[in-house]
């Protein structure tokens, strides 16, 4: 606990306890014995900065009350998820044989099943007996796998994964990788196996050529693939296995392929933010992506399966450059939800990092 104390400052610590010793009262307990119930991730939650209140409604903004991590989907999307999650996998399986070769939105449901598969398989094994060379099952399987070796490593840095973490983490990420190799076999056309495979390959730690045979998997197959930038991205990440320069490069790259991209740049401003580089969001290149991104978002792109997370990567970028009635009205896009990447960073959660910004957006629109 005092190892953790130390990460905060004095004002803040004097917070916890306060926070701390109002509870433990409610409890009827000393504060010393409520703290001893306490973990690390309890003790985090009293140190949540307060946020300044602010009328959102008056720039026509949901309440705080109404904001929620999870993807507002389509009813389609949403019928398929809950289906599956019962245990039915044929509204999931139609769903993906309407959508054929659009592999951006394929590859999002594919993700959205196999978010669901990583928490209870039951629809996902009742698909693959009934029809075992399914390319879709196939597909869902690779990812759920990817999804359950993730959650085993967890999100925190190595430093903090057990022995224990890696070996399960590596033990799935191998069965992963054959069930997307399985998955690209049985679809040869389709991106999302290749795609997946970039999140596998990140996982066992692939040199940069190992890495740069699996991305060219995907752009043979659609070199504007949504979600195969999105995970390629991160492989180039100095926190990963590439430097800051080598993700600008690849950002700029992509962004200049098609505007759907265009949010490139701005992931890669906030990841060199995340890793302590000054003023990462005054990049001249964060500006150039949004002149791109947002005509394409209030245009074509506006029902594109990934804009939601396009939005919310132009919302920061637009509160980080002050431009604060842009960033309102990608706000009032957002609605409700906080499901952006760019939302899930922060240590206090998503909603309270959307809502950070989002008060700072109405403050700068004023």
């Amino acid at each position: 606990m005092l190892g953790l104390i130390k990460l905060y400052t004095v004002p803040r610590y004097r917070r916890m306890m306060k926070g701390i010793a109002k509870d433990a009262k409610k409890r009827g307990l000393s504060t010393s014995d409520y703290m001893r119930t306490l973990g690390s991730s309890d003790l985090a939650r009293y140190l949540i900065p307060p946020i300044k209140p602010m009328d959102v409604e008056r720039f026509g903004l949901p309440p705080d009350a109404k904001l929620t991590k999870k993807p507002l989907l389509t009813k389609p999307a949403r019928d398929a998820k809950i289906a599956h999650a019962a245990g039915d996998w044929q509204p999931g399986a139609d769903l993906l044989a309407g959508i054929g070769q659009d592999w951006d939105r394929r590859s999002s449901i594919v993700s959205l099943l196999g978010e669901v598969a990583a928490d209870d398989d039951t629809a996902l094994k009742s698909w693959r007996a009934a029809r075992p060379d399914d390319a879709d099952a196939a597909a869902v399987h690779a990812d759920a796998l990817t999804n359950v070796a993730w959650q085993i490593r967890s999100a925190r840095g190595a430093k903090y994964v057990s022995a224990e973490q890696f070996a399960g983490f590596q033990r799935v990420l191998t069965e992963a990788d054959e069930a997307s190799q399985t998955a690209a076999e049985l679809a040869p056309d389709d991106p999302t196996p290749w795609a997946t495979r970039c999140m596998i390959a990140m996982g066992r730690q692939y040199g940069r050529e190992e890495f740069r045979a699996v991305w060219n998997g995907v752009l043979a197959r659609d070199p504007l693939h949504v979600h195969g930038h999105a995970r390629a991205l991160q492989y180039w990440c100095d926190k990963w296995f590439g430097t800051n320069d080598l993700m600008w490069t690849f950002a700029e790259e992509g962004a200049a392929k098609h505007p759907k991209l265009a949010w490139l740049p701005l992931a890669a401003a906030f990841e060199a933010s995340f890793s302590g580089v000054k003023d990462a969001w005054r990049d001249k290149r964060v500006e150039a992506a949004l002149d791109r991104l947002l005509p394409w978002l209030d245009g074509e792109g506006r029902d594109a399966p990934d804009t939601p997370n396009s939005r919310a990567y132009a919302a920061r970028a637009l509160v980080e450059l002050r431009r604060g009635p842009e960033a309102v009205e990608q706000f009032r896009h957002l609605g409700r939800s906080a499901s952006g990447r760019v939302w899930s960073y922060s240590g206090y959660g998503a909603i309270h990092e959307f809502r950070t910004h989002r008060n700072q957006a109405c403050r700068l629109a004023k």
